[in-house]
């Protein structure tokens, strides 16, 4: 998705779900999430809300290359502005909120949250990211760990 939204509620993962929990404990069936990516003069603005999640907890979320199965791996890896020729990316010169769309939140009280990212570039529209992964952690930066935010935990598909 280059412009647009995508939402969903969070149900278990039978094949064609466009929001898929993959640990109910974490992400509860019937939470949502609705991804809104606009173009701006300045680049690219992400905005993640989310309800019906644990609440005040904290959660990583990160844009991904390939769409959502039953499979958690299945979504690839995250969409970065400037590709790591090595994989897994966990080089902070590449694994960063820069290059790559980090929605890390905490929830209120009630499993409510919303945030936002701004970036300065603009996504490729061959290869524009398909997928949120909401992960139980929030993002590491530290060389070696950096972009790394603990298991998947549901995943919201943007666009086939």
């Amino acid at each position: 998705m280059t412009e647009g939204t995508a939402s969903g509620t969070f149900q278990p993962a039978p094949q064609g779900v466009q929001a898929i929990t993959y640990n109910k404990a974490v992400v509860p069936a019937g939470a949502t999430a609705q991804v809104t990516i606009a173009t701006t003069t300045m680049g690219v603005r992400v905005r993640l809300a989310v309800t019906g999640m644990l609440a005040r907890r904290a959660y990583g979320a990160h844009l991904h290359t390939m769409t959502c199965t039953s499979v958690p791996d299945d979504a690839g890896p995250h969409y970065q502005h400037q590709a790591d020729p090595s994989k897994p990316s966990v080089d902070p010169a590449y694994a960063n909120p820069r290059n790559e769309v980090w929605l890390d939140f905490t929830t209120d009280s009630k499993g409510a949250a919303t945030v936002a990212a701004n970036q300065d570039w603009a996504f490729d529209t061959t290869t524009s990211p398909r997928s949120l992964i909401v992960h139980a952690e929030l993002t590491r930066t530290e060389a070696g760990k950096a972009g790394t935010a603990g298991p998947r935990v549901a995943c919201l598909t943007l666009h086939p």
